[in-house]
């Protein structure tokens, strides 16, 4: 009698670990990014809040461009395991690069990483998929994936822990070498899983139907460099903010271009479901605009107005684990952070905020300032940066169970609408922060961070209604020999939204009164909502056409 067999493969576990680290060295890195180009009393770059989310937001949105390209190499000339090797050792290298001063080094460290990624990220999903091709595998794939996303969020959510230590008790420099050390941490990792998935790196055989490279690159990206290099140094002025976001924005027409031509270019049959991707793609753009302002605005608001004080007994025991920043009553000079708290330019060009101190204190009573000669224990600010993976971990299954008691009472929601739902639940999550605003008096006074908690409570909701129903409308709509291409579509939107949230964020300092910032992020989210909920009855039923057909 034959043994049972496993429940799940045994690479599974390895690619799991892998995983982890390699969001952990990524969150470690985003998570104190913004933190870093803005900081001008430890060594930061000193770089003002506009630009520093327009290099934040052009970062995000080139991570999220480069694995169609990856995992077109892998497909075709690479493999999968030599990807995910090259992309982890270039993504460590680029971390570790960025504890070097100076712009040359922080702007090739940020290549590499962004190039790394590019190999990583798509392949490691694409081998774990292959392990589960197997027979015996095949039923406990959906719990596979469940666990290796849980690898994901345990590592975006340890990180910023690790982070806070470093930076707080050794500086900026030796957290960035922390993320480095995770990520080759899980290339070494994954190289130990070697036999137990050398089976399933299998190179896809080209089919007559599929575009080959040579036509990838003439047809599509060429172009997309071309328009890009053409618009940062031949348009004069900044159409859209600045000359990185033309590059990015007009660089992306020619591939939005190329996917508007595959629904031109389509069979009647498969006209009706390219033609209600290319609608989703479009409006879940806005989603991604405004949820990834957790690094840029919603960072901007916990480090300045949130207040982050803790008791003496709690920080004590914090201080011990390196989780306390502290702030006393020096001197200080900071780049103008912000119109309200109205500051003077010193002799040197350094701009001295109004009390001449360190920022935090500028909206805090004086009777809760540290006396001469001591200082204020603060919650580090990226911790706040925990809070939403804590939340995907806690909702997913209150979200997933929600579901099965609408589906057991035949009431629940379509695909579209449940991405719609994801939308307006994400407004809503503004209104959170218009809240925040008007309770501390527009940030004169600090806010408190349950303001912020439940924020990233409510935009955590609208994530797990939008983002994993997104995917699951591309496998289910796709031609098949079209689903990795417009899967690349749906990778392209978000790209486009994640530089459009530092678009947003860097119009933090126009506005005086900052809820009405909070209201821009509602009124185009709730159009977004708005616009899905209007085309419900025809995505609902090419979906259910669909459906039928297959």
């Amino acid at each position: 009698m034959s043994e049972p067999a496993a429940k799940h493969p045994r690479g599974l576990y390895f690619l799991f670990f892998s995983e982890m680290w390699e969001r952990f060295g990524y969150y470690l890195m985003v998570g104190i990014f913004f933190l870093y180009m803005t900081d001008a009393q430890k060594g930061g770059m000193e770089l003002d809040k506009g630009t520093a989310s327009d290099i934040y937001g052009t970062f995000i949105a080139l991570v999220f461009l480069t694995p169609f390209l990856g995992g077109l190499l892998a497909d075709r000339v690479l493999g999968y395991r030599l990807s995910i090797s090259l992309g982890g050792i270039l993504m460590g290298i680029g971390y570790c690069g960025l504890a070097i001063k100076g712009d040359t080094a922080f702007y090739v460290s940020l290549g590499l990483i962004i190039l790394g990624n590019g190999f990583f990220k798509p392949n490691i999903s694409t081998l774990l998929g292959n392990l589960y091709s197997k027979p015996e595998y095949l039923p406990q794939k959906d719990a596979g994936y469940n666990i290796f996303y849980m690898g994901i969020n345990i590592g975006a959510m340890v990180c910023n822990f690790v982070a806070a230590y470093m930076r707080n008790n050794y500086g900026w420099g030796y957290a960035f070498v922390a993320a480095g050390i995770g990520m080759f941490i899980g290339v070494l990792v994954f190289w130990m899983g070697n036999k137990e998935y050398r089976e399933a790196d299998v190179r896809k055989p080209v089919q007559a139907n599929d575009m080959s490279l040579g036509k990838i690159f003439g047809i599509v990206l060429l172009p997309a460099v071309l328009c890009g290099i053409a618009s940062w140094f031949l348009i004069p002025g900044n159409v859209f903010g600045s000359d990185s976001t033309d590059a990015f924005l007009f660089g992306a027409l020619p591939i939005v271009f190329f996917y508007v031509s595959l629904y031109a270019k389509a069979s009647a049959e498969d006209k009706r479901p390219i033609a209600a991707l290319l609608a989703i793609f479009g409006v879940v753009v806005v989603f991604w605009a405004v949820f990834k302002q957790n690094g840029t605005a919603l960072t901007t608001w916990a480090e300045s107005y949130t207040d982050r004080t803790m008791p003496a007994v709690i920080a004590k025991p914090a201080e011990t684990l390196g989780m306390v920043q502290r702030v006393d009553t020096e001197p200080k000079t900071v780049p103008a952070y912000d119109p309200m708290f109205r500051t003077t330019t010193d002799a040197d060009g350094k701009v001295v905020t109004k009390q001449g101190v360190d920022p935090y204190l500028n909206n805090l009573e004086k009777g809760f300032w540290p006396k001469a000669g001591e200082s204020l224990a603060l919650i580090s600010t990226e911790l706040f940066q925990s809070v939403n993976p804590f939340f995907v971990v806690i909702l997913t299954p209150v979200v997933v169970s929600f579901f099965g008691f609408l589906s057991r009472r035949g009431k629940e929601p379509s695909t579209p609408a449940k991405i719609g739902w994801g939308l307006f639940i994400t407004a809503l999550s503004t209104l959170v922060m218009v809240g925040a605003v008007y309770a501390s008096d527009n940030g004169t006074e600090k806010s408190a961070g349950w303001w912020l908690v439940g924020t990233y409570a409510v935009v955590t909701v609208g994530e797990l209604f939008l983002s994993p129903m997104g995917l699951s409308l591309v496998s289910k709509l796709s031609p098949p020999r079209l689903t990795a291409l417009l899967m690349g579509g749906w990778f392209l939107a978000t790209s486009i939204g994640n530089k459009l949230s530092g678009v947003l964020a860097s119009m933090w300092d126009r506005y005086d009164n900052k809820a009405f910032f909070f209201l821009l992020n509602f009124a185009v989210t709730l159009a977004a909502a708005g616009a899905i909920f209007m085309m419900i009855k025809w995505l609902r039923g090419i979906v259910e056409e669909h459906t039928r057909r297959a």
